[in-house]
């Protein structure tokens, strides 16, 4: 157990450059947090589902991270800072990374329908602070959630999304990132359309004005010759 223990502590350290040993990682909200996720599941799969609350609760309000005894969580699962949220029917992979105000949340909350609500994350998933993960939607490995982004659609293996509603980019589906990658967000790739783009697209849309306004200009011009040329027409006929 010891050594199981040190290998999960190994695991933080190679995501987390902040700890100076083992024991200031123990420390960790996000890991206290996963032991007691340990207890309060093994009780919920045990159907004491009181008690299983009650260890949820007792958590939450130490750690003030939510994770519902019923979530599934696989190895070395790491929550750097906390107040995240994670759902009843979440499946989390190995290895992920989740930053803080993280949720992973859950459709039709209020209709009484059970099932399957909430996400299911692959291996090596890095989900960056306040992102909002929301529905039955599957995250493939090793895929990268940015900062901020709301994911609602399925996200395939290996991509990175960003934004609101968070769309695939700079990353694509065919490749990854083979290094760790903090907060899931990219900083040395533009997370915007390219500016240079940008620029272009307002030199011509300058352009495009320009000559409007000259031909609104010659507009009051051409009518006054063409009405000119028809009164000249009458006088002659």
């Amino acid at each position: 157990m010891i050594d199981r223990l040190f290998a999960y502590l190994d695991s933080i350290r190679a995501r987390d450059p902040a700890p100076r040993s083992r024991w200031e990682m123990l420390l960790y909200p996000g890991v206290w947090a996963l032991f007691w996720h340990r207890v309060a599941h093994w009780l919920f799969e045990a159907e004491l589902f009181f008690l299983a609350r009650l260890v949820n609760h007792t958590s939450r309000f130490l750690t003030a991270i939510d994770i519902h005894p019923g979530a599934k969580i696989g190895r070395n699962f790491f929550i750097d800072h906390g107040f995240s949220v994670i759902g009843e029917t979440a499946v989390i992979g190995d290895d992920v990374t989740i930053y803080q105000c993280v949720t992973l949340g859950g459709t039709n909350p209020t209709n009484g329908v059970g099932g399957k609500r909430h996400p299911t994350i692959g291996n090596n998933v890095i989900i960056g602070s306040g992102a909002q993960v929301i529905g039955p939607i599957t995250v493939g490995d090793r895929a990268r959630i940015g900062a901020n982004a709301v994911v609602t659609d399925e996200v395939a293996e290996g991509a990175t999304m960003v934004g609101f509603k968070a769309r695939s980019t700079l990353v694509p589906v065919e490749t990854y990132i083979r290094e760790f990658m903090p907060y899931g967000t990219p900083c040395n790739e533009p997370c915007e359309p390219d500016p240079g783009r940008i620029a272009a697209l307002e030199k011509q849309l300058t352009e495009m004005r320009t000559e409007l306004d000259s031909l609104r200009s010659a507009l009051p011009k051409a009518a006054a010759g063409a009405e000119d040329e028809s009164l000249r027409s009458g006088t002659q006929d």
